[in-house]
């Protein structure tokens, strides 16, 4: 399976936030955007970061595709 990160982006226009303002309220680098822009891995404290940034879980940044 892998993973998905549209529901993020989609998230992140329905609140008019920037991905670099995302990357500063989530304390996580620009390389970690450009990460889930690709749908590659990241960890989990990175996910846990901007779900707390975002007042969201996890359902609601990624999905899995087969």
């Amino acid at each position: 399976m892998a993973v998905k990160y549209e529901k993020l982006f989609h998230l992140l226009i329905e609140r008019n936030i920037t991905k670099s303002q995302l990357a500063r309220k989530a304390g996580i680098s620009a390389n970690i955007i450009t990460r889930l822009k690709h749908d590659q891995y990241i960890l989990m404290e990175s996910i846990e970061s901007l779900c707390i940034a975002l007042s969201c879980g996890v359902d609601d940044i990624l999905g899995f595709t087969k």
